[in-house]
């Protein structure tokens, strides 16, 4: 099993300091509207969660999306979303969540957008949102074997502790699919220690020729995931700009699927 290593998943969150950050604010924001079941104005909300209104308003608008709030009569309450919590459905509406979540985010793009997961020993693409302005990377080489050469293979393996990281690489040994492919284990191991927990994960050709990557680490509950797009390499000029919308959405994410 995976273990997954400390400090190894923050993203930065433009605006609200960092998923982690928003995920509390917007917990407790929850906390407080619970306590007020004929509503709260988000002012009376600001002033007893010390928010700043700003910062309230924002997240009562993502949360007020997902179906957490709903404002009635200028008064915010908790809304139907919570009623679907721990029944059957459950799965269905965390896969319905996620996949609207990428569909907006590969329009805003214009480049098809990735949701992955490791677990179980094993790099899985849970999700794929593409379309024929936004065509996905062609997997010519399974990418659970790969994951040395693709930026979401490098972002879920910079996330594992020491030991789970060298026992992936003693099933997947490191090959080379392109001339850029790193190849030498210990200076993969090097570099993924030395990737800094901001910083998006780039793959500049190495899993394909033509094809440039970038992904960043997310988190809910016990997952190690990540959140990644993908473009044609006469498209690098937008990858800084994509790697950075794709970590300002982190947080939304998480909360998407935090159900």
């Amino acid at each position: 099993m995976s273990t997954p290593a400390p400090g190894r998943h923050a993203a930065p969150d433009q605006g609200l300091g960092g998923p982690f950050t928003s995920l509390r604010y917007a917990l407790r924001l929850l906390e407080a509207v619970d306590r007020h079941p004929d509503g709260a104005t988000l002012v009376a909300l600001a002033r007893e969660t010390s928010l700043g209104l700003p910062t309230v308003r924002r997240l009562a608008e993502l949360l007020e999306i997902e179906g957490y709030l709903q404002c009635q009569d200028g008064g915010w309450v908790l809304g139907g979303t919570f009623a679907l919590l721990g029944q059957h459905n459950r799965e269905q509406l965390v896969k319905a969540r996620l996949n609207r979540k990428l569909a907006e985010l590969r329009d805003e793009l214009g480049a098809a957008v990735y949701f992955s997961r490791y677990h179980d020993g094993e790099l899985s693409v849970e999700a794929v949102s593409a379309a024929d302005h936004a065509p996905a990377v062609q997997e010519w080489v399974d990418f659970r074997a790969t994951a040395h050469a693709s930026a979401i293979g490098k972002c879920l393996l910079g996330q594992l502790d020491a030991d789970a990281l060298r026992d992936h690489l003693s099933r997947h040994p490191v090959a080379r699919l392109t001339s850029r492919t790193v190849t030498d284990t210990d200076q993969l191991m090097h570099r993924l220690e030395r990737q800094p927990a901001t910083v998006p994960v780039l793959d500049l050709q190495e899993y394909a020729l033509g094809t440039v990557c970038a992904a960043v680490p997310i988190t809910a509950g016990s997952t190690v995931g990540c959140l990644a797009t993908s473009m044609p390499v006469d498209n690098l000029h937008k990858l800084k700009a994509a790697a950075e919308l794709l970590a300002a959405r982190a947080a939304p994410l998480m909360l998407a699927m935090a159900v």
